[in-house]
């Protein structure tokens, strides 16, 4: 295979990822960041180091991990750079961004301004477990921590939402 060819498949492999990863991308840089503008522009920051790296990934069956790594990365970046404008929570959830569109529930709407209002440090792991499908492992791997340091805070943010929603008496 000669340079053009091994030029042309690469960017193939890279196209192919990209469109089949990019909604999870999206959907896990708003629940860290909480704007959709954000998001966007982060995973498109965080898809051009991809691109560039892309010999880095060994395993194409780590794709996702290693992208969502990229992510969570280029949106600190963001926030190393530059303030962002901050987004007034309840407006949000009210106006129902497309983002989080659904049909009117107010049990639902609840929630999301109950996970929004968790710590960065709870939120991002049980963002990653439940909207993410992720194992604790995976979780402790993308987040540079110990497995039970994710459990822990699986266990506080599901106490902290279980409060919240008066469903338990106290939560840590």
């Amino acid at each position: 295979m000669n340079r053009e060819e091994r030029g042309t498949d690469r960017r193939r492999r890279f196209e192919t990822l990209c469109e089949t990863l990019r909604p999870d991308l999206l959907r896990f840089a708003f629940w860290l960041g909480r704007d959709r503008q954000l998001a966007e522009d982060v995973v498109q920051e965080a898809l051009l180091r991809a691109w560039k790296s892309l010999d880095t990934l060994a395993e194409e069956g780590k794709a996702k991990s290693w992208l969502l790594t990229i992510v969570r990365r280029e949106l600190a970046r963001s926030f190393e750079r530059k303030r962002h404008e901050t987004t007034d929570l309840d407006a949000l959830v009210t106006a129902e961004a497309g983002v989080l569109a659904a049909e009117e529930d107010s049990a639902l709407a609840e929630m999301r301004e109950c996970i929004f209002r968790l710590k960065d440090e709870y939120r991002e792991p049980l963002v990653l477990q439940v909207l993410m499908g992720y194992t604790t492992r995976e979780i402790a791997d993308l987040m540079g921590l110990q497995q039970g340091a994710v459990l822990t805070r699986l266990f506080r943010a599901r106490a902290r939402l279980r409060q919240e929603l008066g469903l338990a008496p106290d939560a840590p």
